[in-house]
């Protein structure tokens, strides 16, 4: 996917581990529900009682964690 691209993939948390193999599903529980605290919740998206992670954003917020430590 091309960097700045509209389209974003949007992943289900529960099938998360069907595209990547970090974090694992109990990592990313623990991420969300501190999403508040820890700026996870821009990669966030709701459909209804659905969670979706934004892929594009996940590797930005990743990216940004990695560096500030």
């Amino acid at each position: 996917m091309k960097k700045g691209s509209a389209q974003h993939r949007l992943i289900p948390v529960t099938k998360w581990n069907e595209f990547h193999p970090w974090p694992p599903i109990g990592g990313l529980r623990h991420i969300i529900f501190n999403a508040r605290s820890n700026g996870f919740d821009q990669v966030l998206r709701r459909c209804g009682r659905r969670l979706l992670i934004d892929e594009a954003a996940f590797f930005e917020w990743a990216s940004r964690r990695s560096g500030s430590q």
